[in-house]
């Protein structure tokens, strides 16, 4: 049975500050994938990552952003979460005075009501949550503790982890998640990417012995902003 693409990226020239970054940059992503991008430092992959999850620095010259069918090309990074795009930044921010649990929590009920137009039930958002801590071994204190305050980047990478598996996105963009991560965390990052097949990857990544671990199922290589025919 032939698959259906989830994602569409056509023809995308992308800028920042008036300096293009991308050209002509075109891609098709497969429903289920684990779709691997890959290229040198300073190629445009964490640039394509950013553009697809909506970020408001950059300026789309000319191109479009097909999500299921559905031109999102102006769309909202707001909207482009709800809809069910997923970014596990390369780099993630600390946010001094919100915990993880109510951040995610927030983060969750958001969706449901997006999705559904119906009110978080707390029993099940806890119960969830519990299994998702129980599978990823992350200790319950850490839930009443500021997002990513104090935690070191493989902590940080288990959080994001965390927030993954509790949203259960469609898309899931991860911009070297191995990075900063010790070998344990990397293989529990891609074992989840393997079991996680309701969801669609797209991941960054410069380590081979991580992308092993993935099995990527299609690749996509950048240089200087475009796309390298193979």
């Amino acid at each position: 049975m032939k698959k259906t693409n989830i994602l569409e990226i056509k023809n995308l020239s992308v800028s920042l500050a008036g300096k293009q970054l991308l050209h002509d940059i075109s891609m098709t992503v497969e429903s289920g994938a684990r779709h691997l991008i890959s290229g040198h430092n300073g190629s445009g992959k964490s640039t394509l990552a950013g553009v697809i999850t909506g970020a408001s620095e950059y300026t789309v010259d000319n191109g479009a952003i097909i999500f299921d069918g559905h031109d999102i090309t102006n769309e909202t990074m707001t909207t482009r979460a709800l809809i069910g795009i997923f970014l596990g930044a390369q780099t993630v921010p600390e946010i001094p005075g919100l915990t993880t649990l109510s951040f995610l929590k927030h983060s969750i009920a958001a969706h449901k009501r997006f999705e559904t137009g119906q009110d978080l039930s707390m029993g099940e958002f806890l119960g969830n949550l519990d299994d998702a801590c129980t599978k990823l071994s992350i200790p319950k204190e850490w839930l009443n503790r500021d997002v990513n305050v104090g935690f070191s980047g493989g902590e940080r990478k288990r959080l994001m982890l965390l927030r993954l598996i509790m949203t259960a996105p469609r898309l899931a963009i991860l911009d070297e998640p191995d990075s900063g991560a010790d070998a344990t965390t990397q293989k529990q990052i891609a074992d989840t990417m393997r079991e996680m097949t309701d969801t669609t990857f797209i991941f960054i990544s410069h380590q081979k012995n991580f992308t092993d671990m993935v099995g990527p199922t299609a690749t996509t290589i950048l240089s200087g902003g475009k796309n390298v025919i193979e």
